[in-house]
């Protein structure tokens, strides 16, 4: 079986989020009422701060800014090992499964088709690993907006499971379903 080559969005680069030089920003960014599903409206800085500390110190949970032409933060990525966080009795992990989180900013000029850039820019980089056979998430069940984005690059809803803190939508994207995806835009 032979696949295409990855899709690779010129438009974003990625650089590790550091937690103390990043947290205002984030604090700005996760407390917007747009950032209702991230649940830290109420996140005080320091609030952001640990949370980001605790996620740089963990070896299976990662957070990155992505970067947009200009160099600046344009939006946040997570990715996690579903078999140790946040999904950890949940569903059955296999081998290659990566967990994923992403939050576009709120902006007093929407750009059309940025948020569908971004999660496309974000699948492609967890795929870049070929290790990386299936991405799994596991947004709220009220998101229809991030579900629609999701369908957009590939990614097939399993079943509700209930998480501590919500009703998510359990969903799974592989590289072929991805790369159809994105082919056929």
């Amino acid at each position: 079986m032979t696949t295409m080559p990855m899709p690779t969005p010129t438009r974003f680069t990625f650089r590790p989020l550091d937690p103390l030089q990043d947290a205002e920003l984030l604090h700005r960014w996760v407390t917007h009422p747009k950032a209702a599903y991230w649940m830290m409206q109420d996140a005080r800085l320091e609030d952001v701060e640990r949370a980001y500390l605790a996620i740089a110190a963990d070896e299976h949970h990662h957070a990155l800014l992505g970067l947009g032409a200009d160099g600046r933060p344009a939006f946040l990525m997570e990715h996690y090992d579903p078999a140790h966080r946040e999904l950890v009795g949940l569903y059955e992990p296999e081998p290659g499964d990566v967990g994923m989180h992403f939050l576009t900013p709120a902006t007093d000029t929407p750009v059309h088709g940025f948020t569908r850039a971004v999660i496309t820019a974000v699948v492609a980089r967890l795929f870049e690993d070929p290790a990386t056979r299936r991405i799994v998430v596991e947004p709220d069940v009220r998101n229809t907006a991030v579900h629609a984005l999701n369908a957009a690059v590939g990614f097939v809803p399993v079943r509700e499971i209930q998480k501590p803190e919500k009703k998510a939508l359990l969903s799974y994207c592989t590289r072929e379903r991805f790369e159809r995806a994105v082919a056929a835009v």
